[in-house]
């Protein structure tokens, strides 16, 4: 869906925008995948493609069990 591609490149990008500008600091942990599908009003996959961009790009980093956080600046 068209749609659905739009929203996840730029939940990424709004996220990734906090972590670059502090908002986010190094070490947060993120909200769950459904808290952030519920605060973006989408569907939890999208937030798991969002979740795979930011992991590409290096800004998270999952640590299963626990969550997924924001990486430590390289």
């Amino acid at each position: 869906m068209p749609t659905e591609r739009v929203d996840y490149r730029r939940i990424a990008n709004e996220i990734a925008e906090k972590i670059e500008s502090g908002e986010l600091a190094s070490g947060t942990k993120l909200p769950s995948t459904r808290e952030l599908a519920d605060t973006y009003g989408v569907h939890i996959s999208t937030i798991g493609r969002v979740m795979s961009i930011l992991k590409d790009r290096g800004v998270v980093v999952g640590q299963p069990g626990k969550g997924v956080y924001v990486a430590e600046p390289e």
